[in-house]
C-alpha cells in the first residue's frame, strides 16, 4: 500500500493588533486559498485554546506548520499543549528580514506591502507543504 497524503494544517498565531500577527495570518490564508488549496488547511487558534474536538483532531493527526508573529509562539505552544507535534515553526517577522522592502503595516489588516509579503512567504512555505502532504519528514 502507498503513503495516504495528508492534509497539512498552516496555524497561524491570533497576534490581534500586532503587524506581524496579522502578516502570519495573512500568509496562512495566501498559502491555503491560493498557493496550496486542497493541500493545506486552516484551523483556529482559539479553538486549539478550548479544546475543541475537531480543531485537536485535526493538529494531532495531520502535520503542522505554525506561523507565529512573535518569538512568543502562542500557535506551536498551543498545537503542543493539546498533543500535537509541529513539523515546521516560523516567525512572521524572519520574512520580513529576508525581503526588507517590503515593509508591512497595518493590524487588523495588513497594507499593499503586506499583502506582497505574505504572497512571498506562502510562496517560500509551499515546498514544506508539499514535503509533509506526501509524508516526507523535514
Amino acid at each position: 500500500m502507498g503513503k495516504k497524503n495528508k492534509k497539512v494544517v498552516v496555524l497561524p498565531c491570533s497576534g490581534i493588533g500586532k503587524v506581524y500577527g496579522a502578516v502570519a495570518r495573512e500568509t496562512a490564508y495566501e498559502l491555503v486559498e491560493k498557493v496550496r488549496p486542497g493541500v493545506a488547511t486552516l484551523t483556529c487558534l482559539p479553538l486549539l485554546v478550548i479544546n475543541d474536538p475537531e480543531a485537536v483532531a485535526l493538529v494531532t493527526e495531520n502535520p503542522v506548520i505554525t506561523i507565529d508573529g512573535c518569538p512568543k509562539e502562542c500557535a506551536r505552544k498551543s498545537v503542543e499543549a493539546v498533543g500535537g507535534k509541529v513539523a515546521k515553526v516560523h516567525e512572521a517577522i524572519k520574512f520580513y528580514k529576508e525581503h526588507k522592502d517590503l515593509k508591512p503595516e497595518g493590524v487588523a489588516e495588513v497594507n499593499e506591502t503586506g499583502r506582497k509579503l505574505a504572497a512571498i512567504a506562502a510562496r517560500e512555505l509551499a515546498p514544506e507543504v508539499d514535503e509533509l502532504a506526501a509524508g516526507e519528514e523535514m
